[in-house]
């Protein structure tokens, strides 16, 4: 059974850091796009970082470059977020996805964890 399990999250002032982990089994992901999602109350879920698990390449929406750094350690099929400088507009349930690179394959949810940042 593949599983996506996400943890990190927490609540932290504005200005602070946080790292989320996605730990992932069941499969491996040489083949996928792994990357971090969140979605706030009423809004609709956005992207906020991707990292291709071969090659590492990565992709930043505009509102987290320069503060969010996505990660991943093969060994241990863990991809990370590193947050800094967090806003209060960060705040959200932050997600988890593998989505697969060929065609065929099946993609995959985190459950999520919540980041809150106070101002």
């Amino acid at each position: 059974q593949v599983q996506l399990v996400e943890s990190g999250g927490g609540l932290v002032q504005a200005g602070g850091s946080l790292r989320l982990s996605c730990a992932a089994s069941g499969r491996t992901f040489s083949s996928y796009v792994l990357g971090w999602f969140r979605q706030a109350p009423g809004m609709e879920r956005d992207i906020v970082a991707t990292i291709t698990w071969s090659s590492g390449r990565t992709y930043y929406a505009d509102s987290v470059k320069g503060r969010f750094t996505i990660s991943r350690d093969n060994a241990k099929n863990t991809m990370y977020l590193q947050m800094n400088n967090l806003k209060p507009e960060d705040t959200a349930v932050y997600y988890c996805k593998a989505r697969p690179i060929l065609a065929g394959q099946s993609e995959y949810w985190g459950q999520g964890t919540q980041v809150t940042v106070s101002s």
